[in-house]
């Protein structure tokens, strides 16, 4: 049998043999703590699957991830591990119609943060429990058929060590012999099955809520983290975007929240931003925050929490067959958390985030070369980790968000309610979601989705204009490009400047279909500032400019009075930048004239980045000191200029601390952590003294023992991953020799830990010290493939790959390792291909950049 990698036609067979009645698993986790004579630290997994035979044939596999196996006795007769166990299946004959299968393993707790992970706090020793499964690793803590089409009812029991408490899925009771039992769940795909058990601070609320039929619908809230985090969580806010979530889904989806509690963990070394474990949610304990954040920080984990609540309904009541259909579950609650957001909780701007910084991760993977439909083809579980990615989610949300549009709110979420009760517990595909949009739109849904769904790309719209002698529009035209052309229900806008603000007098909705759609209703209209299509981000597509348009975006960006508006035109600009049609300098400067005046903090926190990343890759080599100097000029004016204490005086300080190098700019952060130096209103908390020593380990001008005397200040988990990023960070061959060697010859680092020492390790700064990297690079990516998780694995491919060596000897030798490896894994083969492309448009925009020089 093939090892891990289950593939779609796998599935579908076994699930054409049988259907499953329920999984009993016990778990004994009091090998957790105390010392381990051990190699490999286990835990004992019980597993009892009930199943029946609904085809034909006799034989079938279990998937079982696991060091060891002590028994395996399907139906009263004991199999012989040995003979059935080949690492990561069981191998299973002679079914009968009905079946039960028992299998005793050692299965081991994680590093990595796949199946069991274990974390323990080097703050205070204590150790911390919890599971992550997607999309395929309940197989490491227990028996099952990891598949998302054989839904089950689960029954956990767990053992713990004294003083723990533990969570599941269902409501957990501990019995008078310290045993824990949960209550059977309702049917559920494996992956979302859930355990958290530890010394974690627990926090209780209830949600209460009158249904339509006058009933009582009440849900026990709880939140928790570690003891470590208490004194910064606060549950409070979670508590309250909780209950907004909550009125909100059932106000619109008519379908009561079906599985009982709701708990929510914020965990230790996660890989994820969260998962939607039913009853059990976990998220990255990063959304915690220890010291001073803005709103766009809050505002980000609200949308996760009402992301996650979201897949309650979309994913976990009803599910995909298999992950070909993933965004049936990812597109909606992308799409959900924004629109929730919007309209229940004081985030009221939500789409102004998602326009600027969720479209931005769906553009760049929808032009790499691995780019898929939203509907993808997923032939294996390699291809569906993979997919966990831009497209899937914002893209897929930005076609829902036409579709609302195309079809209309009523009509959508119509359709939604007609779904939850026609599929629930179930799976589904996605001509079953199209038939209830049918339905209720009365449009015709296949040809949508056959535009929207089943095709990969981004179009460009560009406005095409003329004027009559008076300045008058004789007809505005917008231009479609791409390799497939779709029908787009976008609005076009007109700007104008007014009393120095560039405010809009005109707006049209039109259905844009071929090449170029003539907008009728603007003709006659005077001569706009700005015309802007796709105005109030109804579709999905790259927005171009008529030359005038763009002059008036270099002169008065910052004039653009609607933060969504303004939101687009500097996505639009980062696009021509990355396209290599607007020179990097050219999008610098316009960011630092105007950055300044954004009032949108996680607008302003993108632009930020966007002028980073242009100076580190888009930027000819020889400008780069240049644009460096003046990132670093605006950073530190805007830093005093900015209210003392506001949400913009923080984001300023952090900018100028990721772009100082000059040896003033050193010395001023060096003052601020000592305290020689201050700016009026600036809290330099434990968050903000990481950032500001991070710069100055990277420049060399803080050794070994200074980041040791830190870590001292800030002994905790978080204090650990920030120190091993800036001791990576220093600017020593030796150093990074070491941080090379931890992260691709040992396997001894945990996840968090190894995603700290890559982010060390490579500094644009530094391009020369780990230049002799790139060739090793290509010796050891196979082997690490080959060894570590998938998750470990697709770190250190994409962190480590030389996109710093940005030059055309990179391409050719990148070229020459694909050309050589043919055979390599499909799923390593297209991360590689990715970090190719991103190298390759970068050459293409340097060359831009060259001829503005």
């Amino acid at each position: 049998m093939p090892g891990e990698n289950l593939s779609r036609d796998e599935a579908r067979e076994r699930a054409e043999l049988l259907s499953v009645d329920g999984y009993e698993v016990y778990l004994d986790l009091r090998s957790a703590v105390g010392e381990s004579a051990e190699d490999v630290r286990t835990f004992r997994s019980v597993t009892t699957i009930r199943f029946r035979r609904t085809g034909t044939g006799d034989a079938t596999f279990v998937d079982l991830i696991a060091p060891s196996v002590n028994a395996v006795t399907l139906n009263g007769r004991a199999l012989d591990p040995k003979a059935v166990f080949d690492g990561s299946r069981i191998a299973l004959d002679g079914l009968a119609d009905e079946n039960e299968l028992v299998v005793d393993a050692q299965c081991a707790y994680s590093r990595t943060g796949e199946g069991m992970h274990r974390f323990v706090d080097p703050e205070d020793g204590e150790v911390y429990l919890y599971t992550q499964y997607e999309p395929a690793d309940a197989r490491r803590v227990h028996a099952d058929f990891e598949q998302p089409d054989l839904k089950a009812p689960y029954r956990f029991e767990v053992d713990a060590p004294e003083g723990w408490t533990v969570w599941s899925n269902g409501v957990g009771e501990q019995g008078a012999d310290g045993r824990w039992r949960f209550a059977e769940t309702a049917p559920i795909s494996s992956y979302i099955t859930c355990v958290v058990a530890g010394p974690y601070h627990y926090v209780t609320d209830t949600y209460r809520r009158t249904l339509a039929n006058g009933s009582e619908l009440e849900i026990p809230l709880g939140a928790m983290c570690r003891k470590g985090l208490a004194k910064h969580f606060d549950a409070d806010d979670v508590f309250l975007i909780t209950k907004q979530g909550f009125d909100f889904f059932h106000d619109n989806f008519d379908y009561p929240y079906p599985f009982g509690k709701y708990d929510q963990a914020f965990v230790p070394e996660y890989n994820l931003g969260a998962m939607e474990n039913p009853g059990m949610v976990t998220f990255r304990e990063e959304y915690i925050y220890r010291g001073k954040v803005t709103q766009a920080a809050y505002e980000r984990r609200a949308n996760v929490i009402l992301h996650e609540m979201a897949h309650m309904w979309f994913g976990d009541l009803v599910t995909m067959v298999w992950w070909d259909d993933l965004w049936l579950k990812e597109s909606f609650a992308d799409f959900m958390g924004s629109f929730s957001l919007a309209e229940a909780t004081r985030f009221t701007n939500s789409w102004v985030t998602f326009a600027n910084n969720r479209k931005a991760w769906a553009y760049r993977a929808d032009q790499l070369p691995s780019t898929h439909p939203i509907t993808a083809d997923i032939r294996d579980l390699e291809d569906a980790k993979l997919n966990f990615d831009g497209i899937t989610y914002a893209k897929g949300a930005s076609v829902l968000k036409q579709l609302v549009a195309y079809a209309g709110r009523d009509a959508f979420l119509e359709g939604a309610r007609r779904y939850f009760k026609r599929h629930a517990y179930g799976n589904t595909r996605l001509g079953d979601l199209l038939s209830v949009l049918e339905e209720t739109s009365g449009r015709d849904m296949k040809a949508w989705a056959k535009s929207w769904l089943q095709t990969s790309g981004v179009n460009s719209l560009t406005p095409d204009v003329t004027y009559d002698a008076e300045g008058r529009i004789t007809e505005l035209a917008v231009l479609q490009e791409g390799d497939e052309l779709r029908p787009h229900r976008a609005a076009v806008g007109l700007y104008r400047l007014a009393g120095g603000e560039l405010v809009r007098y005109a707006r049209v909705e039109a259905d844009l279909t071929g090449a170029r759609t003539v907008v009728a209703e603007l003709a006659g209209q005077e001569r706009p500032d700005l015309i802007l299509v796709n105005d109030d981000d109804l579709t999905y597509c790259k927005v171009r400019f008529d030359e005038g348009s763009l002059a008036t975006l270099r002169a008065h960006l910052g004039d653009i009075t609607d933060p969504l508006a303004r939101a687009l035109c500097w996505s639009a600009l980062w696009n021509l930048t990355r396209d290599g049609l607007m020179p990097a300098r050219d999008f610098v400067r316009v960011a630092l004239e105007f950055a300044g005046r954004e009032t949108d903090i996680g607008v302003l926190q993108m632009v930020h980045a966007w002028a980073q990343s242009a100076v580190t890759h888009y930027a000819v080599p020889a400008w780069r000191p240049e644009g460096g100097r003046l990132l670093a000029e605006a950073g530190l004016r805007e830093l005093r200029l900015a209210e003392p204490g506001s949400e913009h005086q923080l984001t300023w300080a952090r900018f100028f601390a990721a772009v100082a190098s000059s040896d003033a700019d050193l010395q001023l952060l060096e003052g601020l952590l000592d305290g020689s130096a201050a700016i009026d209103g600036l809290d330099v908390d434990q968050e903000l003294r990481w950032a500001f020593l991070e710069p100055l380990a990277t420049h060399g001008r803080a050794d070994e023992e200074r980041i040791g005397a830190e870590l001292s200040r800030d002994d905790t988990a978080t204090g650990k991953r920030h120190q091993v990023r800036c001791l990576a960070a220093r600017p020593s061959a030796a150093v990074k020799a070491q941080a090379w060697a931890q992260v691709v010859e040992s396997d001894a680092l945990s996840n968090a830990l190894v995603e700290a020492t890559i982010a060390g390790f490579v500094r644009p700064s530094q391009r020369e010290l780990i230049a002799p990297y790139a060739e090793r690079y290509f010796e050891v990516i196979e082997r690490i493939w080959a060894e570590r998780s998938i998750q470990i694995g697709m770190d250190v491919v994409r962190g480590l790959f030389p996109g710093l060596q940005d030059r055309p000897e990179t391409l050719a030798a990148t070229d020459a390792w694909l050309a050589g490896h043919a055979d390599a894994a499909p799923a390593l083969r297209r991360l590689v291909l990715e970090a190719r492309d991103d190298l390759a448009r970068a050459l293409r925009a340097q060359e831009c950049d060259a001829r503005a020089a």
